[in-house]
């Protein structure tokens, strides 16, 4: 694994541009990993669905990805750094309709602000086999989707402070913005294996969240956000590869 020089259309510093998602759409339409049929644990049979939005935005005109730390409340992955999304209900049309439900429910952020690019593949399931998750790649506009301008003109950026007021309080603890330059910065990445044999990188985020500091009864302050190795907070599991799957389209890194 090594780094690489991004596509000649993604622009790691310059902000996201209509011409940029219209790039992207058809990089990850065509991306060989988006192939049906290929699956890192094609031996699970899940009997339940969840979905997750990998969301591309643009902060102070700084292109980059929105993740959120898990709520320390929540009975799985409590604390650790996710995608919004959730489980799928009987009141969602689609997979994609219940990642945007939950970005909504999670972050405030309304669907007709969600400009969808395309399904990332192959898909996974959760650690305990019984859940496959259905990434789907998308740009999270300022105001709205249908944005004035030429291709080349900057879309709106999002307002980090104002999603930090609307996220839901029981099921996200923080919320941060990765920039695209920083993703591909190597002192970042921890080489390491999805399920104990798929290589991929981890992401060290520790200078990018805000941990949150809990007197224990000793009176010690420790860290109660993100997992990690030797102290870390990172972007590791099924968030991890993803983001490292996505990372290997665009040629961020491989």
């Amino acid at each position: 694994m090594c780094s690489l020089a991004p596509h000649p259309f993604l622009s790691l510093s310059k902000p996201f541009t209509k011409r940029t998602l219209i790039s992207l759409r058809n990089v990850i339409r065509d991306s060989a990993l988006n192939k049906p049929g290929i699956l890192a644990d094609s031996s699970a049979s899940p009997s339940r669905d969840a979905a997750v939005l990998i969301p591309f935005c643009n902060v102070n005109d700084v292109p980059g990805i929105l993740f959120e730390v898990r709520g320390k409340t929540l009975r799985s992955h409590s604390g650790e750094i996710s995608f919004p999304g959730g489980r799928i209900d009987s009141t969602d049309k689609s997979f994609l309709a219940g990642a945007l439900r939950e970005t909504r429910e999670e972050l405030g952020i309304s669907p007709n602000r969600v400009e969808v690019l395309g399904e990332l593949g192959p898909t996974e399931v959760n650690l305990r086999g019984n859940m496959r998750v259905w990434p789907y790649v998308a740009f999270v506009h300022g105001h709205q989707i249908n944005e004035k301008g030429t291709l080349d003109t900057p879309l709106s950026s999002i307002d980090l402070e104002d999603v930090w007021k609307h996220r839901s309080l029981e099921e996200v603890a923080s919320v941060f913005h990765l920039p695209l330059q920083a993703l591909a910065s190597p002192v970042r990445l921890k080489a390491s294996k999805f399920r104990g044999g798929w290589p991929y990188w981890a992401v060290d985020v520790s200078d990018l969240v805000e941990a949150e500091k809990v007197e224990h009864g000793d009176g010690e302050f420790v860290d109660e956000v993100g997992c990690g190795q030797e102290g870390r907070i990172e972007i590791w599991g099924l968030t991890g590869w993803y983001l490292s799957l996505l990372t290997r389209i665009l040629q961020i890194h491989s």
